[in-house]
């Protein structure tokens, strides 16, 4: 059989020449970047020149990088580490409903410390609504963390109307943009955000290894103690290999981007189209034009998330949800929820598909007949 992965929001296959990278580095650098002999300045050498190259892809200065060890240390760093920076001056904190795990954890544990946290709610598409957001808005609001894209519908948010609302306000604005980066045109001045989360194993990088983007003069309390790396801001001896291998995967992925964009937006349609074809009813969760062009969540009314998983999984085609199964039980997809309510038929009968690394044209035509024969058999 042969398998096809349709599942690399949850994590992509590692590129080739990224692993090249790595294997010349570990056999070659091992050093400690901390070291002052050669070893160590030749192990420096390479995360300094790997932080310039990761810093210019998103239009920022090298020392506004901080590596961390993916995008929950990113999401957390930055809200943990801006909120206590900055709870002088207030304890209000903006979100949304639909935010991952990363963030939303993150912030109720701040809740546990005194600080208010006001979640924003979407609309059937999964979007935000600007006014919503004017209206949460107060003067002791100090962060607003919101999400570039969604991991589960691809939904992206208006994120520089909302930076322009906050240009006049001291709150810092962070976004999540571990779903979008090496597809969506990421430039940190023109977004207007003072923090940007990234990891690296979403493009084809090798996973354990990520960055938060802080803009220059943005306090942020620690939350790793140690040594002094990434300028005392988060403590430990850098993953020199997996920093290497981060940086060949942002250089990879910015070959051909608009390329890729055009390929996975034509996957989307080609699947809805063949599946359409073949007379399966569906329902597109979130938007084709305003979303994520990887990312694609549909509903298959009279079926059930964990009976079409397990049987696509037995077909060879790996997919996902938004809910996490387990043992004779589904916990609702939070994103779902938000968008359609508890009792919505669609929390319980969504699939995401998401595509990538060679992916082709073939597997998604032979992926929509997989499905559309396991919907058929579901709903008969």
């Amino acid at each position: 059989m042969n398998h096809i992965y349709l599942d690399h929001a949850a994590t992509a296959p590692v590129h080739a020449d990224v692993i090249e990278t790595m294997a010349v580095v570990m056999k070659e650098q091992f050093g400690n970047p901390s070291s002052i002999h050669s070893f160590g300045r030749s192990a420096r050498s390479i995360v300094d020149e790997s932080r310039s190259k990761i810093a210019k892809s998103i239009g920022a200065k090298s020392e506004e990088i901080i590596f961390t060890s993916g995008g929950t240390e990113s999401d957390n760093l930055a809200i943990l580490g801006v909120a206590k920076a900055y709870q002088k001056n207030g304890n209000h904190i903006i979100t949304t409903m639909i935010e991952h795990h990363a963030v939303l954890h993150a912030c109720k544990s701040l809740v546990k410390e005194g600080f208010e946290v006001t979640y924003l709610p979407v609309d059937e598409y999964g979007q935000i609504s600007i006014e919503d957001f004017k209206k949460a808005l107060r003067d002791e609001t100090i962060l607003v963390t919101i999400m570039y894209g969604n991991n589960e519908v691809g939904v992206v948010q208006p994120i520089k109307e909302i930076a322009m609302l906050l240009e006049d306000h001291q709150a810092k604005f962070h976004t999540d943009a571990v779903q979008a980066f090496g597809l969506m045109d990421l430039d940190v001045t023109e977004l207007g955000v003072d923090l940007l989360s990234v990891s690296a194993h979403k493009i084809n990088g090798p996973k354990g290894i990520g960055f938060l983007y802080v803009k220059q003069n943005t306090a942020l309390t620690p939350l790793s103690f140690g040594g002094e790396q990434e300028r005392k801001r988060r403590a430990g001896t850098e993953n020199v290999a997996s920093i290497a291998g981060f940086a060949k995967a942002v250089e990879i992925a910015s070959i051909d981007r608009a390329e890729k964009v055009e390929q996975f937006t034509e996957f989307k349609k080609l699947l809805i189209e063949s599946l359409q074809s073949k007379d399966i009813t569906l329902s597109v969760n979130g938007l084709l034009e305003n979303s994520l062009p990887h990312v694609l969540n549909l509903s298959f009314p009279g079926t059930d998330v964990e009976s079409m998983l397990v049987n696509m999984d037995m077909e060879g085609v790996a997919v996902s949800s938004g809910s996490a199964c387990t043992a004779g039980s589904i916990d609702p997809s939070h994103v779902l929820v938000a968008m359609f309510g508890q009792e919505s038929e669609r929390v319980r009968n969504s699939i995401r598909f998401s595509f990538g690394l060679y992916n082709t044209k073939e597997q998604v035509e032979r992926s929509a007949e997989v499905t559309a024969r396991i919907v058929s058999r579901l709903t008969r």
